[in-house]
Formats: C-alpha cells, structure tokens, sequence
C-alpha cells in the first residue's frame, strides 16, 4: 500500500491512500466457505427473545413458539446416526411433530418418514432471517454441527466443493438453515433440491425460507404451496409456518439519503482507517471478473466503502451481481458512501417491474441503510 498525496484543502489524516477494492481478487479455500456458513454478523445477536412480535399479527408470536420448539426437539441424537440413511428418528423427533402438527393445520398428523424441515412462509419486512438466525442460534448442537447460508452460498459451496463432497460434508450436521432459497433458475433449483434430498437421508434438518417467483410478482410473500411444488420430492419434509405482517409493496421503496460530492466522498475515505475508494462503473467491471463466492472475502477488512459517479446499472447480468455485493455489505454492517446518483436510482423500472423485482429491492433497501449508516464519515 503506498502512502498517499493530500487532498488539496484536507490535511493528511490517514498514512495510506485508501484501498481499492477494484485491486482485490481473493482466494477462497473451500474450508472457509464451509466454516462461513454462520449467521452473518448482522445477526450475530439475534435470538428469539429479540424478536418483537407485532401484536397485531399473532402468527408472528405463534412462530417464535413453534420454532423454539423445533430447535429444542434437535438436541438428541443425530437423527439416523453418523453416516447412516436408514429411517430412525429420535424420540424428541417425533414428539415434536405431534406437539406442533395443529399448527401447521394438520390434525393427528404422523411424524414425516425422515428429518424435520420447516419453510418459514412470510412477506419481505417480517423477520424471517431474525427468526432463521435464532433458530440456529437456538439449536442445541456445536456451531460445526449446523450451518446458516443463503442459496446462493449453498450453490457456491457446491461449485467450490463437488456435489459428493457437499454431501459428506454436510451429511454429520444437525441442522441446515437456507435464506432466500431460489426459485427463479430452475436448473439451481433441481441441483439444490437433489442435494437437501440426500441430506435429508442422512438425518439433517432443514428450515428455509425463499425469495418470490418471477410468475408471482406483486404477491407480499411467496406461497408455500408454489414451493413445495418447486422442491417436489423434498416437499414432506417441510411444514410451512406461515408469518402474517405488513407487505412490502405498501412500504414502497425506502428513501435514499442525497448523495455527496466526489470530493467529499474521497476526503472520507481518505480520512477513515480501513475504507476503501472506487469509482462505481469501474467496480461493476470488476465485479464482473471475481466469482460472487469471493464477494464476502473481497469485504475482508474494510471498514467503509466509498464509491464515486455512482450511475444506473446497465444491464441485469450486473445488477445481480451487485445485489450479491450488497448482500455480503449489509451482512457485515459495512457503511457505504456514495456520490452520483442516490440509491433509490440504481435499477431502471424495467428491472424493478421484472423477474427479479424482489432482489432489487432488497438492495435498494440494505444499501441505502448502509448509506444512512455512513454519514457520521463526512466531516460536518
């Protein structure tokens, strides 16, 4: 890292010019992608008790019950034993299916012929990822004993991995939790689906929750019906628990604060230990060369990011790969600082009345609360 020339006007504050993180192409072993699948940092202290229920939406206090249950019933035995595929399951197991199957609107229901799995069936806004977490946080098992990740992670563990690998190394854990499953490829769906089916065989249990199907626009939350379908042969093995809440569409999308000068922005990043400093068109080229597996990593030590001639993506091949940047960010409450356009500009109408509609909102949202999160860095 070279020591950098002062800011015309600003005195040297920081002994090194910001990094770039159009200057990074990370490395990632397979081992860490697998020890990585942990709650991100955002979520780090989330636990049931800290999700507040809207007293207007009793599914929501009804959920917490269910799910402090459902982790409760995954602290015996591995649920077919290490390695093994056959069709035992642990007596906690079954109670708990019996104790909660009225509450998925099945009465006397039998206990399901292989491991729990439970879709968390919501609109944007309502908690699922606070109640995925705490479901995790809640299981009593070691941390290399369960894993967290969103689908995308899944399928990069697959491609960093190999299928039969996965599979084994996923095969001794209690419990596999996957945010925002994807439905919109169906060539990911099956792959994804194959390989819960094999670790539903070895005894995992699995929760989810998922994003909304391209033919599905408009509807606050994803049907559970539409995905239970999607996973086919998977669909016994998740009772979906519905969770009631104000929909995302009467939000509308969230207000970006005004974004700053460029001079303003590169007096920041050079004044703030850790940030980093690139100019926006020349970091979605970038993007465009590192494999979005790499996305966290390439986050690794930064403290702000700092963008200038912040313009509207061009294309949805970029767009879906900022969206994954903007994921990884908010995941580890990275602050954003911005000049150009405001946030809320990003995606034309076309890609926000599209197919993946939902995932731009999404960043909208988590950048713009990083951009809000950001302020304290411009000198006042």
């Amino acid at each position: 890292m070279s020591s950098h020339t002062a800011v015309p006007g600003q005195s040297p504050i920081a002994e090194t010019a910001p990094q770039s993180l159009c200057a990074l192409e990370p490395r990632v072993p397979a081992d860490r992608l697998v020890a990585e699948m942990v709650p991100p940092p955002r979520f780090d202290s989330v636990r049931f008790d800290t999700y507040v229920p809207d007293p207007h939406q009793p599914s929501q206090t009804e959920a917490v019950e269910v799910l402090s249950s459902f982790a409760a019933g995954l602290g015996g035995a591995h649920a077919t034993g290490s390695g093994r595929t056959g069709k035992a399951r642990s007596a906690s197991s079954v109670g708990w299916w019996r104790a909660t199957a009225g509450r998925f609107g099945r009465k006397q229901a039998a206990a399901p012929a292989g491991p729990r799995g439970v879709y968390l069936d919501g609109g944007y806004g309502v908690g699922k990822t606070h109640l995925l977490a705490s479901l995790w946080h809640a299981t009593p098992a070691a941390p290399g004993l369960k894993a967290f990740g969103t689908f995308v992670e899944l399928t990069n563990l697959v491609g960093a991995l190999g299928f039969q690998q996965t599979v084994q190394t996923l095969s001794g854990h209690r419990l596999l939790c996957i945010d925002e499953f994807e439905l919109d490829d169906p060539g990911d769906t099956v792959l994804v689906s194959s390989l819960l089916s094999r670790l539903v065989e070895a005894g995992v249990a699995l929760a989810a929750t998922s994003n909304t199907l391209p033919g599905k626009l408009g509807e606050g939350r994803f049907a559970a019906a539409d995905f239970l379908r999607e996973i086919q042969g998977l669909s016994a093995h998740f009772r979906p628990l519905r969770i009631d809440g104000e929909d995302y569409r009467h939000r509308g999308l969230p207000e970006a604060p005004p974004p700053y000068s460029d001079d303003q922005v590169t007096r920041a990043a050079y004044a703030t230990p850790g940030a980093s400093l690139d100019d926006f068109p020349a970091l979605l080229d970038h993007l465009a060369r590192v494999h979005p597996s790499r996305y966290g990593a390439l986050t690794d030590g930064i403290a702000a990011v700092c963008l200038t001639d912040v313009q509207p993506v061009p294309d949805q091949s970029t767009a879906l790969r900022l969206v994954v940047l903007a994921d990884r960010l908010y995941d580890r409450e990275v602050p954003v600082l911005a000049s150009g356009l405001p946030f809320d500009r990003l995606f034309s109408d076309e890609m926000l009345n599209g197919g993946y509609r939902k995932k731009y909102f999404r960043a909208i949202s988590r950048l713009t609360a990083l951009a809000r999160d950001a302020k304290g860095l411009v000198a006042q």
